[in-house]
C-alpha cells in the first residue's frame, strides 16, 4: 500500500490554466500602478510640492540604489532559503503585501517639518518603499520558472504580465493629475496627492490578496524543495553568459527609462509651456500594448533576440524624432516620436522576465544549480539601480541648470531638462542596443536545454517515487 506516500508528479512542463496566467498579469498590474507612480511623480512631488531641493532629491536617489546593491541579493538569497507549503516565492506576495501598502502611502504623506527633515523623511520613505518593492517584485519573475519549464508558455505568460503592467502604469500615469486636483483642488496638492497614493495602495493590496491566492509553482526538483546555500545559489552565475548581458541590459534600459519619465511634466510644463499634455503624452505609453500583444507571434517568427533588437531599434527611431521635436518645440513631433518609442519599448519590457527566467534554465544546466531566486532577483536590483542612477542624474543636471520650482526657466535649466527628456534616454537605448547583439542564446541551445532539464528532473522524480515505495514496502 502507498496510498499515503508522499509520489511526486511532474506538473509545469506545459500550460497554466487561465486563472494563474490572469493572476501573474494581474500582479504586475499591480506593481506598476503603485510604482510608477512613484517614478513617475515623486521627484515632481518632492521638489514642487514637498519643497526639498532638486540636488537633494537626486542624491537621495543615489544613496538609496546603493543599499539596492545589497538588498537586491539578499531577497534573492532569502528566496532561495525559503521553503514552506506555498513553496518558495509565493510567499512573499502575502508577507510583504501590507508594508508595501502602507509605505506607498508614506512617501507621498508631507508632514510639517523643517527642511532637514523632510529630506530625513524622504530618506527613510523612499529607502523603505525600495526594499519593500524588491520583497514584493522579485517574486514575481523568481516565480515564472516554477510555473512551467515549457518556453512558449513563458513567453506567454510574460507577455500577459507586461500587458497588465503597461496597462497599470499608463493608467496611473494618466489619471494622476486629475486626480491630484480632484483630490486636493486647485490649491492643496499635497493633500491630492496623498489621497492618491491611498487610492493607488488600496488597489495594489486588494490584487495581491487575489494573485497570492491563485498562483502555483508547480516546478518542484529536489533543489527547490530545500533550502540551498548561498554558496551553492551563486554557483549557478558560474560563466552564466546570458545572465550577466540581460542584466546589464535591464540596468541601462531602465536608467534611461527613469530618467525620460520622471521629467516628463517638467518638459511639457516648462519646455513646451504645455503642463496639459503632460497626461496625453504618458497616455500614449498605451500603445506598447500593441507591441506587448504582438511579441509572442514575433518571437515564433524571428526568436527573442531579434525581437528585442527590433524593439530597441524603434525606442531608438522615436527618441530621435522626439529630439527634433524638442529642438523645434514642434508638439506633433514630439506625439510621433513618443507614440514610435513607446511601441518599441513594448517588445523590450515583453521579453526581459522571459530572457531571465531561461538564464535560470541555463545556469541549471551549464553548473546543475537551479536558483531561482538569485538568478532573477537581478531584475528588479538591476532595473531599480539603473532608475536611481537615472534619477540621480535627473537631480545632478537639474541641479546644473539651475532649476528653480514653480519659476520661469533659464536657458540652462529648460536644457537640463531636455537632456533628461531625449538625450539621456537616446544613449542608454543605444547601449542596450549593443548588449544584445552579444547574447548568444540561440532557439536550438533552448531545445536541448529544456530537454535536459525535462529529462533530469523526470529522472529524478522517478528514483524519488522509487525510494518511497521502497520505503513503504519495508
Amino acid at each position: 500500500m502507498v496510498d499515503n506516500a508522499k509520489i511526486t508528479i511532474r506538473e509545469g512542463q506545459g500550460k497554466t490554466p487561465w486563472n494563474e496566467r490572469l493572476s501573474y498579469g494581474a500582479s504586475d498590474f499591480a506593481c506598476s500602478f503603485t510604482f510608477s507612480l512613484i517614478g513617475t511623480y515623486l521627484m515632481y512631488f518632492y521638489t514642487d510640492v514637498f519643497g526639498i531641493t532638486a540636488a537633494a532629491v537626486g542624491t537621495l536617489m543615489l544613496v538609496a540604489r546603493v543599499i539596492d546593491a545589497f538588498d537586491g541579493p539578499f531577497w534573492g538569497i532569502m528566496i532561495d532559503h525559503t521553503h514552506t507549503k506555498w513553496g518558495r516565492s509565493r510567499p512573499y506576495l502575502l508577507w510583504f503585501n501590507a508594508p508595501f501598502t502602507i509605505f506607498t502611502v508614506l512617501c507621498f504623506t508631507t508632514p510639517d517639518l523643517p527642511m532637514n527633515w523632510k529630506i530625513v523623511w524622504a530618506y527613510v520613505t523612499y529607502i523603505g518603499i525600495g526594499i519593500l518593492y524588491s520583497a514584493v517584485n522579485i517574486p514575481l519573475t523568481s516565480i515564472l520558472p516554477s510555473m512551467t519549464t515549457d518556453p512558449d508558455e513563458r513567453v506567454l505568460l510574460s507577455t500577459i504580465r507586461s500587458l497588465f503592467s503597461n496597462f497599470g502604469g499608463t493608467l496611473i500615469s494618466v489619471i494622476a493629475l486629475p486626480l491630484v486636483a480632484l483630490f486636493g483642488g486647485n490649491d492643496n496638492p499635497r493633500r491630492g496627492f496623498f489621497w492618491l497614493a491611498v487610492m493607488a495602495a488600496l488597489v495594489f493590496f486588494v490584487i495581491y490578496l487575489v494573485v497570492f491566492a491563485n498562483l502555483r509553482e508547480h516546478v518542484q526538483t529536489r533543489q527547490s524543495q530545500k533550502a540551498l546555500p548561498i554558496k551553492t545559489s551563486l554557483k549557478a552565475l558560474k560563466n552564466n553568459w546570458p545572465w550577466v548581458v540581460v542584466v546589464g541590459l535591464n540596468f541601462i534600459y531602465w536608467l534611461g527609462m527613469q530618467t525620460k519619465g520622471q521629467v516628463t511634466i517638467y518638459f511639457f510644463k516648462y519646455n513646451l509651456d504645455k503642463p496639459g499634455l503632460a497626461s496625453l503624452a504618458l497616455f500614449f505609453n498605451a500603445v506598447g500594448l500593441i507591441s506587448v500583444f504582438l511579441t509572442p507571434k514575433l518571437v515564433m517568427k524571428i526568436g527573442k533576440k531579434r525581437t528585442i533588437l527590433s524593439g530597441l531599434a524603434m525606442s531608438i527611431f522615436g527618441q530621435l524624432i522626439l529630439g527634433v521635436g524638442a529642438q523645434m518645440l514642434n508638439i506633433p513631433l514630439v506625439i510621433i516620436g513618443t507614440i514610435v518609442g513607446n511601441f518599441g519599448n513594448g517588445f523590450v519590457g515583453a521579453l526581459i522576465a522571459v530572457l531571465l527566467a531561461d538564464s535560470v534554465d541555463y545556469g541549471e544546466w551549464k553548473n546543475g544549480v537551479r536558483a531561482e531566486g538569485i538568478v532573477t532577483s537581478a531584475s528588479s536590483f538591476t532595473a531599480k539601480f539603473g532608475m536611481g542612477i537615472g534619477g540621480a542624474i535627473t537631480g545632478m543636471l537639474l541641479s546644473i541648470g539651475h532649476y528653480a520650482p514653480n519659476k520661469t526657466q533659464t536657458a540652462s535649466a529648460l536644457f537640463s531638462i531636455e537632456a533628461n527628456y531625449v538625450w539621456v534616454p537616446l544613449i542608454a537605448l543605444v547601449i542596450s542596443f549593443i548588449l544584445i547583439l552579444f547574447y548568444r542564446l540561440t532557439p536550438e541551445k533552448e531545445v536541448e536545454m529544456t530537454r535536459y532539464i525535462n529529462a533530469k528532473h523526470a529522472r529524478e522524480d522517478s528514483e524519488d517515487n522509487a525510494a518511497v515505495i521502497n520505503d513503504v514496502k519495508g
